[in-house]
């Protein structure tokens, strides 16, 4: 069985990203389809695909499951509150 998947270097969140509570600056979004991001490196965040970018975050973990990709990351600037 095959798996589409693609390699994305923005991370767009849909407005569904929802904080971890106990970690600084961190959430987590789930998104439909497998998506490959870059772990550790910063990227671009948008809340949506034509908005402008908030902020820059870090991936810090993946998981892929039932055609989905859950994300976690660490916002590390925000260049809007809203």
């Amino acid at each position: 069985m095959s798996m589409p998947l693609t390699i994305e270097s923005t991370l767009v969140t849909q407005g569904k990203e929802v904080r971890v509570k106990g970690k600084e600056n961190c959430f987590v979004v789930t998104l439909t389809g497998y998506r490959l991001y870059p772990i550790g490196d910063r990227i671009e965040i948008r809340r949506h695909e034509d908005a402008d970018q908030i902020g820059f975050g870090k991936i810090v973990e993946l998981t892929w499951r039932d055609n989905q990709t859950i994300c976690t990351y660490q916002l590390l600037s925000l260049h809007s509150v809203n």
